[in-house]
């Protein structure tokens, strides 16, 4: 059996034409300077760097599509992309996860509604050299690994950075708390992680599925040659299973979480504008082709015979 992925119809989470008309009622700030709008202007972005291969796409096309739109976007860890929001150095950024409450309070006392969405759900690759036997892993063992209760076999775990979506994601839905063992390393970009387990054969590396993914290859769904992705068996799962799309929607592949876009924005500008695009059809597609599966589309689930 072979789970396909039917899509029907377009659908947009906002239309850019109402967000427009939202800011054209005012375009000048007090101090009669211009403002950006939902499809023109300059702003800066910080994003999570795992999910940079992606950004990049969805930049291009927005820019190409709104020619007097300009958007610099910075890539770093998660914790780096709040610190932007809240300081003001950033008014848009895109993470994995919602704002937390404490985070809500201090935007809304600067009389600003905070906005959110869940834009798409993403896999979290575990990676290992081609001459590691390693290539099937339970979830009780992927706990193991990652607390370091494991006395199997000597794994060097790596991961981007120290203050990376990934390690909180292994620290609060992994290990629920337990620290990482001893010995951890922090390769500094996801790039450098693939690089470095391709070169080891005892080391297992944490990254986003965008990473291992080729948007330009759409008659397949393999990813990269240059390491092993390791299949996992969820807790109550029956199969070992890659972080394809359809598992990950479906839980079958069970290390998912959220991308979500946060926004600190007083009036419909660029940043509401682009954040909008992402919930587009047109966005939304990109993200598939980056492998994550797209939250804002209608997606309907069906068993297919392949003979």
């Amino acid at each position: 059996m072979f789970t396909r992925l039917i899509r029907h119809g377009r659908i947009a989470t906002i239309l850019l034409a109402a967000t427009a008309l939202l800011a054209s009622c005012g375009q000048a700030n007090t101090s009669g300077e211009e403002r950006d709008t939902p499809t023109s202007g300059t702003i800066r972005i910080s994003v999570d760097e795992t999910y940079r291969p992606l950004m990049e796409a969805e930049i291009k096309v927005f820019e190409s599509l709104y020619k007097k739109a300009h958007i610099i976007a910075e890539y770093k860890p998660e914790a780096d992309c709040f610190k932007d929001l809240l300081n003001d150095s950033s008014r848009l950024i895109f993470v994995t996860r919602d704002f937390n409450e404490k985070e809500t309070g201090y935007i809304k006392e600067k009389k600003i509604a905070p906005q959110s969405m869940l834009l798409a759900w993403d896999g979290v690759a575990l990676i290992t050299n081609h001459s590691n036997p390693d290539t099937i892993l339970t979830m009780d063992q992927v706990r193991k690994i990652m607390d370091g209760t494991d006395s199997t076999q000597k794994r060097q775990i790596v991961f981007d950075n120290q203050n990376s979506s990934t390690v909180r994601y292994v620290l609060d839905s992994i290990n629920k708390g337990k620290p990482l063992p001893s010995g951890v390393m922090a390769a500094k970009t996801n790039p450098e992680v693939i690089d470095y387990v391709a070169k080891l054969k005892n080391a297992i590396g944490v990254v986003g599925v965008s990473w291992i993914s080729d948007p330009n290859d759409s008659a397949s769904i393999e990813f990269t040659n240059k390491v092993t992705v390791v299949k996992v068996r969820a807790d109550y799962g029956s199969e070992f299973v890659k972080p394809y799309q359809a598992y990950i929607a479906l839980g079958s592949y069970p290390l998912k979480r959220g991308l979500f876009f946060c926004l600190k924005e007083p009036y419909g500008g660029l940043g509401s504008g682009f954040a909008t695009f992402l919930g587009s059809y047109e966005g939304q597609m990109i993200i598939s082709k980056f492998r994550l599966f797209p939250a804002r589309l209608n997606v309907v689930f069906r068993e297919a015979n392949i003979r």
